[in-house]
């Protein structure tokens, strides 16, 4: 209960609080860099019935075409987003049931993206129960799909700027926790890479 009780305080100051975007400047690395440097930060979505506020605790790092497991690996129309620009939306269907979030890294005409993995609900809560169905705060942004039906994301989003809103990334000005490195999840290919990275001990991760 302590626990359900933090989180509400803290959706109750950031409905009074102002949130900055990161700049493109963040992005414009390696995915590596950026994946472990987003931990902390805040995914944000504004429409004109709420805004909706998630810390990033869970992310996946992609490469280029020498990483067997990204999209990269071929230049298709789908893919051709992660030769794009920085701080870019890289939004796909999947399985035929859910949409995952990335957003684009490396200067642009060097492909790379960082899937967002799992979110810390923050505020607009009650808005990511009603589009997921579901109570419980552990399970309305633990997961790529999940997270994109609680925040309202969608195809529609595909190519959005990141850094500016209504849907951005902002700067968290995170305090110290502590990063797992694991392989990324649901991935065949480069298992030895620890590509996936999450704050310890964060009860919001999809799997520990």
């Amino acid at each position: 209960m302590t626990g359900i009780m933090e989180i509400l305080t803290s959706a109750h100051l950031f409905q009074r609080s102002t949130l900055h975007p990161l700049p493109r400047e963040f992005f414009s690395r390696d995915p590596v860099s950026v994946a472990r440097e987003l931990l902390g930060h805040f995914l944000v979505h504004e429409t004109a019935q709420v805004r909706c506020v998630g810390r990033i605790v869970e992310v996946e790092a992609y490469g280029g075409e020498d990483d067997p497991a990204s999209h990269a690996r071929v230049r298709t129309p789908r893919s051709e987003i992660m030769w794009g620009a920085p701080g870019i939306a890289y939004v796909y269907f999947i399985y035929g049931n859910h949409h995952c979030l990335n957003v684009v890294t490396e200067p642009e005409g060097i492909p790379g993206a960082v899937l967002i993995r799992a979110l810390e609900p923050l505020e607009g809560i009650e808005w990511m129960q009603r589009r997921r169905g579901v109570e419980k705060l552990t399970l309305l942004a633990s997961g790529p799909g999940r997270l994109t039906q609680a925040m309202g994301i969608n195809l529609s989003h595909n190519g959005w700027d990141l850094t500016r809103p209504p849907l951005y990334i902002a700067d968290g000005s995170p305090t110290p926790f502590e990063v797992e490195a694991t392989p990324r999840i649901g991935v065949i290919a480069a298992k030895e890479r620890l590509w996936r990275f999450y704050i310890r001990g964060s009860p919001f991760v999809s799997r520990r």
